[in-house]
């Protein structure tokens, strides 16, 4: 009779000791001080393995690595990049069993959610291997005569990427994918209770064939001094954080000095308004994929539903009802919805929001509590009547909770959407293409879904707006973060 692997076994099969340290100019070396960091699975709260825990000195021998091996990768025909993007993408999604169980073991994510990742991250590689060969610059006459102007696009250099716990893979090939395509080399400091999706990630891209020293990894439990000790190095040209909009503020001040160039992808508080001419049936479906990607820790997630008066009632018990209908339980295992939390912190955070809107008069129509241990578990939750003061309103919940305020007209629902110093994604269900169209123009909002829950795709440029940051990812746009410009004057009679 078989018995089913451990996790801890599951995970020292698909990522073995070695590949647990640091990656470092094509060498997985311990760390300076040979520290260690425990990484718990957030299913039963018990240790899941270590990781190398590095120093400052990793993280500048890392850049070493990265600026050593810059000049001569940005030499790199840009097909030759190209084609090593592509053999990730393949080789990738023929691994896609083995990442999507490693995310699901440290992260928590079902195993069936977590494969819908890898392809979504994968399409990064795949996407950014196509326009590596299509960087161009420009010729033309000067308009006043007697010269030519030539652009360049130049790779900007090395760059720190800090990526979050949330989406481990597709976070990183987001930012990956663009900086290879470019010609970029790279440090990556990956959350430290995610990283061996990122760790497995690497020997893939080395088995794609990406030379030693483009990508280096340095796991550490002190990102600030990792952080503020690169980005006071002149070496380091370029920071893209995905992150809480706190840190994302210091890494901008950080970047003064040496005036890097940044990309911030912040903190958001999407609404996700239903109008009264919308497909009820339809808005609930998006509401469920809107809402419950990834537990709701996602900073594209609904975190406020604004609903028209006289569907409100209705949208709610539609919502309660499939909400509730959810299996919760460990992410490996068959017929699971919805898996833990990251940890005890998210569950403490998320309880006391309930517990406000519940002590400013909101009521609990499915959930509302903590699932019994061990691990880190939530029941979704759906509360109406649900004050514009609460803070699951005004505050990036980061879990299975829908809150749900009512509107009279279109200027409020507008008005309520905007009410936020968040702009990354809003969400909208309507029939009336006029509204869709002044809804795009009025909504403060980097990315807007019309009738659909699902915004995030590589084709088209992610990013927001206000305090949720600047910069995109992904779609043409992408690439350009990571490019220089040099304008050339040429003389001629």
């Amino acid at each position: 009779m078989s018995t089913r692997p451990t996790p801890q076994e599951s995970l020292d099969r698909l990522l073995p000791e070695h590949n647990r340290q640091l990656l470092i100019g094509g060498s997985w070396v311990p760390a300076a001080g040979g520290g260690r960091i425990d990484v718990l699975d957030p299913a039963d709260g018990e240790v899941l393995g270590t990781i190398a825990d590095g120093t400052t000195d990793d993280a500048v021998r890392a850049l070493d690595a990265a600026h050593a091996a810059q000049a001569e990768w940005a030499a790199t025909a840009p097909r030759e990049r190209g084609e090593i993007l592509r053999r990730a993408f393949e080789l990738v999604t023929e691994r896609a069993d083995d990442l999507a169980l490693v995310m699901s073991l440290e992260m928590g994510k079902p195993v069936a959610e977590a494969k819908g990742e890898v392809t979504y991250g994968a399409e990064f590689l795949r996407w950014f291997s196509e326009e590596a060969v299509r960087v161009h610059g420009r010729w033309m006459h000067n308009p006043a005569g007697g010269s030519r102007l030539l652009t360049v696009r130049k790779p900007v250099g090395p760059c720190l990427f800090i990526t979050p716990w949330n989406f481990p893979l597709a976070m990183g090939t987001r930012k990956i994918g663009p900086a290879i395509a470019a010609g970029c080399t790279m440090v990556i400091k990956p959350a430290t209770q995610t990283p061996y999706t990122m760790l497995l990630l690497a020997t893939i891209l080395a088995e794609a064939g990406l030379p030693d020293g483009v990508l280096n990894i340095v796991t550490t439990h002190d990102a600030g001094a990792l952080s503020s000790t690169l980005q006071a190095d002149d070496r380091l040209r370029k920071v893209s954080f995905t992150g809480s909009t706190g840190v994302g503020k210091m890494l901008v001040k950080q970047s003064a000095d040496q005036l890097q160039r940044m990309s911030m992808e912040l903190g958001g508080n999407a609404p996700f308004l239903v109008f009264a001419d919308a497909d009820l049936g339809a808005a609930v479906d998006g509401a469920m994929v809107a809402k419950m990607r990834n537990m709701g820790e996602a900073c594209t997630s609904a975190n406020r539903f604004l609903v028209e008066e006289s569907v409100a009632e209705e949208f709610g018990r539609r919502l309660a009802e499939r909400m509730g209908a959810l299996t919760v339980g460990r992410g490996q295992d068959d017929g699971v919805d919805v898996g833990p939390l990251i940890d005890e912190k998210a569950v403490s955070s998320v309880a006391a929001v309930v517990e406000d809107a519940v002590e400013r008069g909101a009521r609990v129509l499915t959930g509302g509590q903590a699932v019994e241990g061990p691990g880190f578990f939530y029941a979704p939750t759906v509360l109406v009547d649900v004050p514009a003061e609460a803070d699951a309103v005004t505050t990036e919940i980061f879990g299975p909770v829908a809150p749900i305020t009512t509107f009279a007209t279109e200027d409020d629902a507008v008005r309520l959407a905007n009410a936020t110093e968040y702009g990354l994604a809003a969400y909208a269900y309507t029939r009336d293409l006029e509204r869709t169209i002044r809804l795009a123009e009025r909504l403060e909002t980097g990315m807007l879904g019309i009738n659909t829950g699902l915004v995030s795709n590589p084709a088209a440029p992610f990013g927001g707006v206000k305090q949720s940051g600047f910069g995109r990812e992904g779609g043409f746009e992408g690439i350009e973060e990571y490019l220089d410009t040099t304008y050339v004057a040429i003389p001629m009679s």
